[in-house]
């Protein structure tokens, strides 16, 4: 049997078991644990091992936890919903204002977490009913919060590019900063939207009355104020620290969770059962995410002995003759129809082997193919009919906000992020200068 052919049966099977629901990282390193047993005898035993070990010594892994600690510990004792009610008051009188502060709370979530399960649990829980409840069009804010959550995985400090990073052997710092500026204007973008179509039309976003206006005093607002923006002094002090050079990327996100934790205690939030759920919660998720990681390891070090991704170059650029350009849209087009029934973390395991080692190949800088591969993992979690915000808008939403109102609201922000994607692929020095500047790398 050829190394081809190998190949292909290991990607064939790999989806096969995912397709009966098994764990990402089960099926994954199973194939791969079998591939290397079946092909180099009792000396690939040894793969699993070193993956492993490759893993326990990789240093900037350290972040995942503190920031996930971080995000639940603000999430978890209620400091958010200070932040929401700041957005609340200050842009309500505005056409479309609590939509726009929707955004902008999602910008600050997600620099406080880098899941795109936070902000949307946050989004769907404290959001909605109040935007519903004030008359605002229930298609128009369900788009808003799925296309807000999913900037967790591309602003800093994205738990994505961080399992990115891992795979592709890229730095996570440089990941991090890369995502910094795509991410807001793909933000920006999101409230211009907004901005247009209440302006157009609106009776979608109708301001707070005059009378509730009136009764919110200055004292009131000045409060909530200072209350909303404890978050965004953490995320500051975090990244300052960082930026200036005073503290390392792990340093950093270690003065993050202590931040919060902090900020929690003065407050008299930290009660017993915050921390356990912060605790538990962070611990789930980055326990997820090693064994994701330990598998694609195994995975892309079998495929790594067989050739296989010479044997993809060799198929696109000397039989098939497609230049290096339209083989990267090819891989994004890939990105996006998987996402209609993977989520990231599947659709990275599955194909960075092939595709992470293509693109350095081809020239690309592999920082920049973090932030295209992420912002394609954004489009992918909000496309039908398996878009996994979708389904989790559909059980944390309303009654009255049906699957099909859900569908009908997403289309508008899709169309948005692959504006992003098309600007930032045209455009490499929006996600690479910041990087560059602060490292000193060249282009």
């Amino acid at each position: 049997m050829s190394y081809e052919l190998i190949a292909l049966l290991m990607f064939s099977s790999m989806m096969l078991l995912l397709l009966t629901g098994k764990r990402v990282f089960g099926a994954i390193g199973f194939v791969a644990a079998a591939a290397a047993l079946a092909l180099w005898g009792e000396g690939g035993s040894e793969m699993a091992f070193s993956a492993a070990m490759k893993l326990m010594k990789w240093y900037p892994l350290l972040t995942l936890p503190m920031f996930v600690f971080m995000g639940y510990m603000l999430s978890e004792s209620r400091i958010a919903d200070d932040l929401y009610r700041m957005f609340h008051v200050w842009m309500g009188p505005l056409h479309g204002g609590l939509a726009i502060g929707t955004i902008l709370l999602m910008v600050v979530i997600s620099a406080m977490n880098g899941l795109s399960v936070a902000g949307m649990a946050i989004g769907a829980t404290i959001a909605l009913p109040e935007l519903l409840r004030r008359g605002y069009d229930k298609i128009m804010v369900t788009g808003v919060i799925q296309a807000g959550s999913t900037l967790g995985i591309l602003i800093p400090p994205s738990v994505v590019l961080v399992l990115y990073g891992m795979i592709a052997r890229q730095p996570v710092g440089q990941l991090w900063l890369a995502g910094v500026f795509p991410g807001l204007l793909m933000a920006t973008l999101f409230i211009l939207y907004v901005v247009i179509r209440c302006r157009l039309q609106p009776r979608l976003g109708p301001p707070l009355d005059s009378v509730e206006r009136a009764q919110i005093t200055w004292g009131e607002r000045f409060r909530l104020l200072r209350a909303g923006l404890v978050p965004l002094f953490i995320f500051l002090a975090m990244t300052g620290l960082f930026l200036m050079g005073y503290t390392s990327l792990v340093e950093s996100s270690a003065v993050g969770a202590l931040a919060a934790t902090l900020a929690a205690l003065f407050q008299g939030r930290l009660t017993r059962h915050v921390l356990e759920e912060t605790l538990r919660k962070t611990l789930g998720i980055t326990c997820m995410f090693m064994w994701i990681i330990l598998a694609a390891l195994c995975f892309g070090a079998v495929f790594d002995g067989l050739g296989a991704v010479k044997a993809i170059e060799g198929l696109f650029v000397q039989q098939m003759g497609l230049s290096p350009w339209q083989i990267l849209v090819l891989m994004q087009m890939s990105f996006i129809i998987m996402g209609m029934f993977l989520d990231d973390t599947a659709m990275l395991v599955i194909v960075a082997p092939l595709y992470v080692p293509l693109v350095g190949a081809l020239g690309f800088d592999l920082v920049w193919y973090g932030v295209l591969y992420t912002i394609t993992c954004q489009m992918a979690y909000m496309t039908p009919p398996f878009g996994y915000n979708l389904f989790l808008m559909r059980a944390m939403a309303p009654p009255e906000v049906t699957l099909g109102d859900i569908y009908r609201s997403v289309g508008p922000f899709v169309v948005i992020m692959i504006i992003t994607l098309a600007v930032v692929m045209i455009f490499p020095q929006i996600a690479l200068w910041l990087p560059q500047w602060h490292y000193g790398v060249g282009s």
